[in-house]
């Protein structure tokens, strides 16, 4: 099967599966008030691949048939730029809001295959195998994946390394004649009512005693025993002039439990293999991903530049504080674009002829972004302030009694009209105060762990030879040398 449509991936939803929100269980996801809108934004996504074919789609390398690009095995530099555009037209159509489209996950497993000898080491070339053919399946049929990879957290006190015996953790139970069983519970799996199939794939490195909690495999969401239980819906009714963003990308986060899951042998990529699951996550993992993920923020942060700047030119409030506040939104967002664009030119061959992007820029971003968003919502409604609510409705707009009033009361500066005003501030309070917009800052706070342990990471991660070298020559009374130009990229892991 070619890229699917919208209508084909809609189609997927009508399958049965166990998602609950509130008191109930949501036999059809695409209706459902909770998961209409996101429903129909993600197959938004899934049409603009036709719509942008010249962006989005690349001919599959064995069947010639279309696929995404984000399940392109990239091979060189030039592989990577043609999958950026892909990328970035999916995140100007969200705006950055989603940060577990489709995309991400067809990412992930593209870098996995791609490195498939990886996980093929410490005897697990079977898994490896299974890995595989579940990329080509994946892109195959364009499946919508999910992911849940983190751990129930019962007692922080006991810290967050799984102890043998542990009953909460995912884990296996026994064996079948066609797979094994599985217990337990992972979190937290974003996008789960719009996924046709659910992943599981390594998270913190575990002891050597702790081998069934060592487990990888991609199953479908209609699996008997799999039960997802949401978050509460923060999708607004479908009005997308009144709540332009909580009404298209409310993309949900749901709690996982396996209830004696069968997973079957073929769809196992680690079956009780502490070595090679403590090892595949830690080389090209993150900076193949990261070129999504930092597409995606980078997309939301120019976004909130150009909403910010909207709304102060909306009632002539781009004075030196305001702007003073704009121009750091756009640092920023900038930043951001500077840090991509270095990663994907300084981008290597990893290993087994694939190619990632530098994960040095990529990994600042990472530890910097949960500072910046909260801070962006916080420069949105300083700017904002009292207007954020003085938007009218669509309703109110209506009403014939009220429209002339409205008009001529709360119009912006110049010739902005009472109605772009409050399209503007309706949009802005979406974006940044709504409680889809507090969602998402807490999202962002803890978006591949968080802001202080990505910090952490970085320092553990960044090349020492150059900062060494100059020190050294105060410290050690060495004379200054050069450093060939290419030096650091090699460096930066």
């Amino acid at each position: 099967m070619p890229a699917r449509t919208g209508r084909q991936f809609m189609n997927g939803l009508k399958e049965p599966r166990e998602i609950w929100v509130g008191e109930n269980r949501v036999s059809d996801i695409v209706d459902h008030p909770a998961f209409a809108g996101a429903a129909e934004a993600l197959a938004g996504v899934f049409d603009l691949q036709h719509e942008y074919a010249a962006d989005c789609l690349v001919p599959d390398p064995e069947t010639g048939e279309a696929i995404n690009v984000s399940h392109l095995i990239p091979r060189s530099k030039s592989d990577l730029q043609r999958r950026h555009a892909g990328l970035q037209r999916i995140a100007e159509y969200t705006v950055g809001v989603m940060g577990r489209s489709p995309d991400y996950m067809n990412v992930t497993y593209a870098g996995f295959a791609g490195r498939c000898d990886e996980w093929a080491a410490h005897g697990n070339e079977a898994g490896a195998e299974n890995l595989v053919a579940y990329q080509k399946h994946l892109r195959r049929n364009d499946i919508s994946l999910t992911h849940t990879i983190i751990h129930p957290t019962i007692d922080k006190g006991a810290g967050d390394r799984i102890r043998a015996g542990d009953d909460a953790p995912l884990h296996k139970v026994g064996e079948t004649e066609h797979g094994i069983v599985v217990s337990g519970a992972r979190i937290l799996a974003t996008l789960a009512p719009f996924a046709d199939e659910l992943a599981v794939y390594p998270a913190h490195p575990l002891p050597d005693d702790a081998g069934d909690y060592a487990l990888a495999f991609c199953i479908p969401m209609t699996t008997p025993g799999l039960k997802f239980i949401c978050r509460d819906s923060f999708s607004s009714p479908r009005n997308t002039r009144d709540f332009p963003i909580s009404a298209r990308f409310d993309e949900q986060d749901a709690f996982v439990i396996f209830d004696r899951v069968e997973v079957p042998r073929s769809r196992l990529h680690i079956d009780c293999n502490v070595a090679v699951y403590n090892q595949v996550m830690t080389t090209g993992w993150y900076p193949n991903i990261m070129q999504q993920t930092m597409i995606r923020a980078q997309t939301k942060l120019e976004f909130a530049w150009g909403l910010s700047t909207r709304m102060c030119e909306a009632i002539n409030a781009l004075q030196p504080p305001n702007a003073q506040m704009l121009g750091e939104i756009w640092t920023f967002a900038e930043i951001a674009r500077a840090c991509v664009a270095t990663a994907e030119a300084e981008a290597y061959e990893f290993g087994n002829g694939v190619w990632f992007p530098a994960g040095g820029p990529l990994t600042a971003l990472r530890a910097s972004l949960p500072q910046w968003f909260p801070r962006v919502n916080e420069i949105i409604r300083l700017l904002g302030s009292h207007n954020l609510f003085a938007a009218p409705t669509e309703a109110q707009f209506s009403d014939p009694a009220l429209r002339p009033l409205i008009d001529r009361y709360l119009r912006g500066a110049g010739d902005v009209s009472a109605e772009d005003r409050a399209r503007i501030f309706r949009l802005a309070w979406d974006f940044a105060g709504s409680a889809l917009a507090s969602r998402g800052e807490q999202y962002e706070r803890f978006y591949l762990t968080s802001g202080a342990r990505n910090q952490q990471m970085a320092h553990r991660l960044a090349p020492r030879q150059r900062g060494d070298r100059l020190v050294d020559r105060f410290v050690k009374d060495e004379p200054p040398a050069a450093e060939p130009a290419a030096s650091r990229m090699a460096e930066a892991v």
